[in-house]
């Protein structure tokens, strides 16, 4: 199948155990090149788990794992990394000493060793992050909202195909939650990045996502467009529980 036209990531069949206790039973799914794709569940429902599998940082127990047409099932985060696979975790992995700017420079540093284009990707990434007023500011003693953009501003310094945001907006307020869904659709606007996203905000789910995946008890429960998920009975009883 030419590039192009095969999917930019495939679950085929995942499984995940720990001992005898099943977090993920045989999902399979696609991600489309460009596409926003939403995953939500109740809670404990594996989406965690899922996050995991995708991103190398567990090793699935069945089934494989497909990232542009290679199998990447074994392949540790860092390595995924390299082939533009990337993510952000719900517990910020800040160098919380150091300075925004010099978060930003050790991350772009793992991908652009020339000082010129290192510093043009930088002073690219800042801009689309909005982190310019606070660049000397230790990560620290940023506040949450600018801290989680600081994640994400991280993992996007290598440019990956494939983006993946792991509660990205969670403690953000209104005004905080329209500027993420921005900078997200920027990401896939200007530089075609494909997004993944686990968010518990329902609303800023169903605003930025093409399709969503929905899971519960570690199976794949049902997959549409926003408007399709919300209307669908099984999902609506999965969250809300069935009416009397």
């Amino acid at each position: 199948m030419p590039a192009e036209t095969q999917p930019l990531f495939a679950a085929e069949g995942i499984t995940k155990r720990f001992g005898g206790l099943v977090a993920v039973s045989d999902v399979s799914f696609e991600i489309s090149r460009g596409e926003i794709l939403g995953l939500i569940g109740p809670n404990g429902a594996g989406k965690s788990t899922i996050f995991n599998l995708i991103s190398g940082f567990y090793r699935v127990t069945r089934g494989r794992t497909v990232f542009q047409g290679q199998d990447v099932s074994s392949l540790p985060i860092w390595k995924l990394a390299r082939i533009g696979l990337a993510r952000t975790f719900q517990h910020d992995s800040l160098l919380k000493g150091m300075t925004v700017r010099d978060n930003i420079l050790v991350a772009t540093t793992q991908f652009i060793r020339n000082p010129a284009e290192r510093e043009k990707r930088m002073s690219e990434t800042i801009d689309i992050m909005g982190l310019g007023e606070v660049l000397d500011e230790k990560a620290s003693n940023l506040p949450h909202g600018h801290q989680r953009i600081l994640s994400i501003a991280i993992a996007f310094s290598g440019r990956p195909a494939l983006l993946c945001l792991d509660e990205p907006l969670t403690g953000f307020n209104q005004t905080e939650v329209l500027g993420g869904l921005d900078i997200i659709r920027r990401l896939r606007e200007e530089f075609a990045t494909t997004v993944l996203i686990v968010e518990h905000n329902m609303r800023a789910v169903m605003s930025l996502c093409d399709r969503i995946l929905v899971l519960h008890h570690g199976k794949l429960l049902g997959s549409g467009s926003p408007e399709e998920v919300q209307n669908d009975p099984a999902i609506i009883e999965a969250y809300l529980g069935k009416s009397e």
